[in-house]
């Protein structure tokens, strides 16, 4: 992985920090192969098991890493070679309804989820810093970013990537615990 430095001014006003480009994706791509092999420690009894009604099962919760994976994967992608961050978002219940997480092999899920994912940190890297900070004035994150962004402020290909490793990390806590993921 390539190492820079740029000053990152967050849109919520938090005083610019330098940092290494790659220091989020090297942390993702740890992340990934630490949360790897403990979710393959899990029983199937206890993946499958919605905690309840209303609430996917770790299975479910893990597709719908996979399915965010995809539909990142390909913003990734589009982003180096259009004039804005714009894209479809998707229906990530009916995805994971359809695709019925719950009834898939639980290894093969987790196979598919690291897979994916060490693909994504690869494709992370690989962005040159030019378009990875180049700041869009039209941008719709405020409508498929997991965290809150405001929809008249500046986005960056680094602010989605940012934004699909926290909200990575953040359904692995709902199926590891906490000491998994540190």
């Amino acid at each position: 992985m390539t190492t820079t430095m740029h000053s990152l001014t967050r849109w919520d006003s938090t005083p610019p920090i330098d940092m290494p480009d790659d220091d989020f994706i090297a942390r993702l791509h740890d992340l990934v192969e630490r949360a790897a092999p403990a979710l393959l420690r899990l029983a199937d009894d206890d993946v499958t098991q919605r905690p309840s009604p209303n609430r996917w099962s770790p299975k479910e919760t893990l597709g719908h890493l996979i399915d965010s994976a995809a539909n990142n994967h390909q913003r990734f992608v589009r982003a180096q070679e259009q004039d804005d961050l714009v894209f479809p978002g998707y229906e990530q219940d009916a995805w994971v309804q359809t695709q019925r997480y719950r009834e898939a092999d639980w290894p093969s899920l987790v196979t598919l989820w690291w897979m994916y994912n060490t693909h994504l940190v690869r494709v992370m890297d690989a962005v040159p810093a030019a378009v990875r900070f180049r700041e869009y004035e039209r941008h719709n994150l405020d409508e498929i970013a997991w965290q809150p962004f405001p929809a008249g402020v500046p986005a960056t290909l680094d602010d989605l990537m940012r934004d699909y490793g926290a909200h990575l990390r953040h359904h692995l806590g709902q199926i590891l615990p906490a000491d998994a993921l540190s």
